[in-house]
């Protein structure tokens, strides 16, 4: 394998607000989370007395897109004043409460992943929640309005199509849940 003929040129800052910087190197132009904020991104699981088992997704309306994305639950690490030092099991325990009412009896990091690398730098850490336990209604802090979706895994195919039909977006995180295998089914 070979590094791109840009690799080892300087990194230079476009751009950079509160979230987001905007950077170049050579002929590449990307964005990244500015002040080294990273995001934790959470498959939360549950199970029915039956044994049917659910995943807790998100919804909410997303600017960038100009529509409702359907997600799994996510946050941002380290991003509240004085928190910079809070980690992504930390922060993923507090985003799953706060998006969608559910606390996590177990929380496991699954690892490091990128959403579109050509892009953007940013690396989120993906864990996941089991033994969860109602605690709230979710719906994310004050200044999110968050609908919570809990969805049995043997419907998740039909329900996303559903989403997308309605013309609604789509987190590509999405596509992990519908890969047979990835959550450890038969």
């Amino acid at each position: 394998m070979h590094k791109d003929r840009d690799a080892d040129l300087p990194e230079e800052v476009m751009w950079e607000g509160r979230f987001i910087t905007a950077k170049k190197r050579g002929r590449w132009e990307y964005v990244g989370r500015a002040r080294g904020i990273r995001a934790a991104a959470i498959i939360a699981l549950d199970a029915d007395e039956d044994g049917t088992r659910h995943v807790v997704l998100v919804s909410q309306y997303r600017v960038p897109l100009g529509r409702f994305s359907l997600e799994i639950p996510a946050g941002l690490i380290g991003d509240d004043e004085g928190a910079e030092d809070e980690d992504a099991l930390s922060a993923a325990a507090r985003e799953l409460e706060e998006e969608t009412g559910y606390r996590a009896g177990r929380l496991e990091v699954l690892g490091e992943f990128y959403s579109s690398p050509g892009m953007v730098s940013e690396a989120f850490t993906l864990l996941r929640a089991s033994e969860l336990v109602r605690v709230g209604e979710g719906g994310g802090t004050d200044s999110e309005d968050i609908t919570v979706h809990r969805v049995a895994l043997r419907d998740l195919s039909r329900f996303v199509a559903e989403w997308r039909r309605a013309g609604h977006a789509v987190d590509v995180r999405i596509a992990m849940l519908l890969t047979p295998g990835f959550l450890g089914e038969d």
